[in-house]
């Protein structure tokens, strides 16, 4: 069943993808995709209920800056608050974040931590508690963003086989680095997603707010990347004992052959009329959820917009009709930005 989306609503979601940042679109636990939070959701009514944790002032993919490190916000991002849902993964088996796209530009650490939990709905970010279970930096002369966008955008952590069952928040993250030259500069990108470990050991590791993790001044935080850099002290606590160190990472092509693209629903995009100024656009609630993982999809093989509303739709319409969809929402994407290489959907495999 589907519903209008009033164009503010449209522009809310097309400004987060255009935007050179991204956030965390979905995951991947034992091979079970689950949808991750987007800003856009904050425009449906009721929203969905995902395991990312919601941030609705994360519209224009924003960072937490080191001036917010003694601040909840530096946990799972500006006033997030937790998920409705959670994926269940076996200790021992991995989860794969899936980014919607990352800048070349923002080099820097990937890190990976969790807390545990008594019962997700009960959360907040003010009290969870963490333990580092991932982490890599500057190895070889790559960082690991760059790792992370050759592996088609995603990166992918093992739970500790020796974990204690139980609920966990998963806290993802990439601090970009090209501005950390001057004081204040590092930008942090965090993303919480609620995970329940099962088939586990007993193992209860020590634990620490993330407003502990960091301070402006670490080695890792402020530093010239700019410079004959050999060497770069990842920031944050230590990894804990038996946890993997960005060593899952695999080939990009089995990488991205591997990995479970958001679905986008076979009616996502469907032109009221030719003849008439559109303005609203009927999407299905499934496609609303992955709006902003459609427009930032952005792959070297450009098309028109009007050939992207085209491909969206399971049964034909008229050429007019997606070309009065490509009119109707040009207005809206000139207001946020000029999307140069077109719009592609990965498909799930």
């Amino acid at each position: 069943m589907s519903f209008k989306i009033q164009a503010a609503a449209l522009l809310g979601a097309l400004a987060s993808t255009a935007s050179a940042h991204g956030h965390i679109s979905g995951i991947i636990a034992d091979g079970t995709y689950y949808q991750g939070y987007d800003p856009s959701m904050q425009y449906q009514s009721p929203p969905p209920s995902v395991v990312g944790w919601s941030c609705p002032e994360c519209l224009d993919n924003s960072f937490v800056d080191p001036t917010m490190y003694t601040t909840s916000d530096i946990a799972c991002h500006k006033n997030a608050t937790v998920g409705g849902t959670s994926a269940s993964v076996a200790a021992g088996g991995k989860v794969e974040f899936q980014w919607t796209t990352w800048p070349d530009s923002h080099k820097g650490p990937v890190l990976t931590y969790m807390a545990k939990v008594d019962e997700f709905a009960s959360a907040t970010a003010a009290d969870l508690s963490f333990f580092k279970i991932d982490e890599s930096g500057y190895t070889d002369g790559t960082w690991a963003a760059t790792t992370l966008i050759a592996n088609n955008n995603s990166w992918t952590v093992t739970i500790p086989s020796t974990l204690a069952a139980g609920n966990y928040v998963l806290r993802h993250e990439i601090i970009a680095l090209h501005s950390a030259g001057q004081e204040d500069g590092a930008q942090n990108y965090p993303g919480c997603v609620n995970v329940a470990v099962t088939n586990a050991g007993a193992a209860a590791p020590s634990s620490e707010s993330a407003t502990k993790f960091y301070t402006p001044t670490d080695p890792g935080i402020l530093v010239n990347i700019y410079s004959d850099l050999t060497t770069y002290d990842i920031p944050g606590p230590a990894l804990w004992d038996g946890a993997s160190s960005g060593d899952d990472q695999g080939n990009s092509s089995e990488r991205a052959a591997a990995s479970s693209a958001v679905v986008v629903s076979s009616t996502a995009v469907v032109a009221s009329s030719a003849a008439t100024s559109i303005a609203a656009v009927e999407v299905t609630s499934s496609a609303v959820a992955s709006m902003s993982v459609v427009t930032s999809t952005i792959i070297s093989t450009s098309v028109s917009l009007e050939q992207a509303v085209q491909s969206t739709s399971a049964t034909p319409i008229t050429t007019a009709a997606a070309a009065a969809t490509s009119d109707a929402l040009a207005p809206i994407i000139s207001q946020v930005g000029t999307i140069t290489h077109g719009i592609h959907i990965r498909l799930a495999s």
